[in-house]
């Protein structure tokens, strides 16, 4: 991106992302890029600006990068995604009522497709959800496995086979503990009707 939109390492992460076999993505607070609609995306980068974090033009770029990441990920054949959301992501309102609306209804879209697995880690997990940070992991066509993680000031891409294994572990401890997609879409489908 031309102004420093993004974190350290993104761009770099990014560039891996639209290539890989699977992508494997746990995330906190907030519905991540890949599964973001455009209106979802704006409301977040309109928050940003305004609390000055970043300009307008970079708010734009941004909003722009995710629909960029996604048509990167509709290709043939597509990677198998597997995206492990905290309760927080699913129930935080984020802009209007018809904002939230769509974003859920993205959500189990994304769940019926045949490259996709959605679940969402519960509240009720407590100690058994093994990330309390948003994590991805991706596997290359080649097999060979990195990790990409954030703190508030730069991002970390992770090559070094002997810090993404114990990750990839922990995911699938994750993937284990967690409610099934049945269960976790109709979760989403209750939120949607406003019962909880």
């Amino acid at each position: 991106m031309r102004h420093g939109a993004l974190l350290e390492g993104f761009p770099q992460f990014i560039d891996h992302e639209g290539r890989v076999a699977e992508i494997r993505l746990y995330e906190v607070g907030v519905i991540p890029g890949l599964l973001q609609t455009p209106e979802y995306a704006a409301v977040l980068a309109g928050s940003a600006v305004k609390r000055g974090a970043i300009t307008r033009e970079q708010a734009d770029e941004r909003v722009a990068l995710v629909a960029e990441r996604q048509a990167a990920l509709v290709r043939t054949p597509p990677p198998l995604v597997f995206a492990v959301l905290d309760e927080s992501c699913v129930r935080r309102p984020i802009g209007e009522p018809e904002v939230m609306d769509e974003q859920l209804a993205r959500l189990v879209e994304f769940a019926d497709q045949p490259n996709t697995v959605l679940q969402v880690a519960t509240f009720d997990m407590g100690a058994r959800r093994p990330f309390n940070l948003p994590i991805t992991v991706l596997t290359s066509p080649d097999r060979s496995l990195m990790a990409y993680s954030e703190s508030a000031q730069r991002g970390h891409l992770e090559r070094e086979l002997a810090f993404v294994l114990p990750m990839l572990t922990a995911y699938h401890q994750l993937q284990a503990e967690a409610p099934s997609q049945a269960a976790s879409v109709a979760m989403i489908n209750q939120l949607r009707k406003g019962t909880p």
